[in-house]
């Protein structure tokens, strides 16, 4: 039966969930900094576009202005693909702590909703919209302008929820995980193929976001007829997605019960403990189903992006920084995560706590580097044959960026631990404001990096391997001193006894 006399109850239970996150934050102030400054970060590319040279009125504007549908359906298109990926969107606690408390489908539903913009995808493709929407129409009608894109925003939102949560349900289904994938693939190779034959962009560009791109800056009785029409498709799309977030909750997890039910036959024993140690540490990488699912997608979505757009070298050498942090994510910047109770097991085992440290940064350095390397596979399809200076150059920089992020994960997985069970679809290894801090900093320094790199690779194919010193040098006395940490038996213990909590 239900626990839940109406909706307004889930509105209070989420409120109280709310509540009780924001209780466990163990740096209040530095949360509260970090909230400040992506509202900063909200208003300016809302205000400071309008106020550049030529907005509203310059070549530059007009020209924007006829790629703003494209924008506003690339939101929509970005909503779905992460609300299908992370299994329906993130869970507001963890499922084994909310398995004891009454908490309903509809409040897990709105509780993946006030999650969702808590993603640095979500927060730069707003940021985008926004500021190109204040730059095409400038100071005339901001204020309608903007209300209307911040609405629709939060009607994709609404929708791609709903639309994840019928896919969760057909997942949940028997054969449901070999349904998904098939429409995956199929997905992904009709995106591909409307992309080459000119068809994706024109495709983007019809529909309702056309009409609505004209109204925002059409006159001001138009957009504010918009506004409420699109409010109340939100509250209708919040509405209707409790339905199948319903059904979906109501269903076994396939694919983790399988991997968590599945036999395993023994192998031959290794030579010694340190490939014991990565046989392990592989295992629980490639059996844990968001880092599966994750790993797959970050390393295929964004290579058959560089296939579709037939990216030049230059633009290519961007994506392995993109990549690796993507996959650092998933449970490198708490890798210690992946053992969760079994970490006291682990600390058991006749092996040095430093052979421990050698095999999870192996691992960690495995997949990031593969992933990596499987975008730049893709991309090279159509880059063209590279000159020797970019060649050395993006062999370069995969190692210089890989090692840089490996090291900067051991580092903060030392510090800062956490506690999560990454058995479930819809977990991630750190709270999601922590995570969105986490992928900021990777994403600004593996950009910065990969920019660098892409300037050496005009000059001489020298450049690129002398250029890598520093950066090596830094990141092994980085990754040095995080082993170092993880040696010494008080962090050591302090570490393990977080993970295992």
């Amino acid at each position: 039966m239900p626990t839940a006399r109406s909706w307004t109850d889930s509105l209070a239970d989420l409120r109280h969930l709310l509540r009780f996150r924001a209780q466990t934050v163990r740096r209040p102030r530095a949360a509260a900094v970090a909230a400040l400054v992506l509202l900063a970060c909200t208003l300016a590319a809302m205000v400071v576009p309008a106020l550049v040279d030529g907005a509203g009125t310059g070549a530059r504007a007009e020209q924007l202005r006829s790629y703003l549908p494209s924008m506003l359906s690339g939101m929509l298109v970005l909503s779905i693909v992460s609300a299908v990926s992370s299994g329906g969107g993130r869970e507001l606690i963890p499922r084994d702590q909310a398995a004891i408390h009454p908490i309903t489908t509809t409040t897990e539903h709105l509780g993946a909703l006030a999650l969702s913009p808590l993603n640095l995808a979500f927060l730069v493709q707003t940021w985008l919209l926004l500021g190109a929407t204040a730059y095409i129409g400038g100071s005339d009608g901001w204020v309608v302008s903007q209300l209307v894109v911040l609405v629709w925003i939060a009607f994709t939102t609404a929708l791609a929820q709903a639309c994840g949560w019928t896919f969760e349900i057909v997942r949940r289904s028997e054969h449901g995980v070999a349904v998904i994938r098939t429409l995956g693939v199929v997905g992904a190779l009709a995106g591909v193929g409307l992309q080459l034959s000119g068809r994706f962009v024109p495709l983007l560009d019809g529909g309702p976001t056309r009409r609505l791109a004209s109204l925002i800056h059409g006159t001001e009785q138009q957009a504010w007829l918009a506004v409420p029409a699109l409010l109340v498709l939100t509250v209708l799309a919040v509405a209707v997605g409790a339905v199948p977030a319903r059904a979906a909750l109501r269903r076994s997890p396939r694919d983790e019960l399988k991997v968590e039910s599945g036999a395993h036959p023994a192998r031959q024993l290794p030579a010694g403990d340190a490939a014991m140690l990565v046989r392990i540490d592989r295992a629980s990488v490639w059996r844990s189903v968001p880092m599966r699912r994750g790993l797959i997608l970050l390393a295929v979505g964004p290579g058959l992006v560089a296939l579709a757009g037939a990216m030049s070298w230059t633009s290519v050498m961007v994506l392995p920084g993109l990549v690796i942090s993507g996959v650092a994510l998933l449970f490198g910047v708490n890798v210690w995560c992946l053992d969760s109770r079994g970490v006291l097991w682990r600390e058991s085992l006749p092996v040095p706590p430093r052979a421990v440290f050698l095999a999870r940064a192996r691992v960690l350095t495995e997949w990031l580097l593969g992933a990596a390397a499987l975008t730049v596979l893709l991309g090279s399809v159509r880059a063209g044959m590279p000159s020797a200076a970019e060649a050395v150059t993006i062999l370069t920089l995969l190692v210089v960026v890989t090692l840089q992020v490996v090291a900067v994960a051991m580092s903060w997985s030392g510090r800062r631990p956490f506690s999560v069970n990454l058995r479930s679809a819809r977990a991630t290894p750190a709270p999601p404001m922590v995570m969105v801090g986490y992928s900021s900093r990777l994403a600004l320094s593996t950009t910065f990096t990969a920019l660098i790199f892409s300037a050496a690779s005009t000059g001489s194919w020298w450049i690129s391997p002398v250029l890598a010193v520093p950066f090596l040098a830094w990141s092994l006395l980085r990754l040095r001193r995080a082993g170092r940490r993880w040696v010494a038996p008080a962090p050591r213990a302090r570490v393990v006894m977080t993970v295992a909590g």
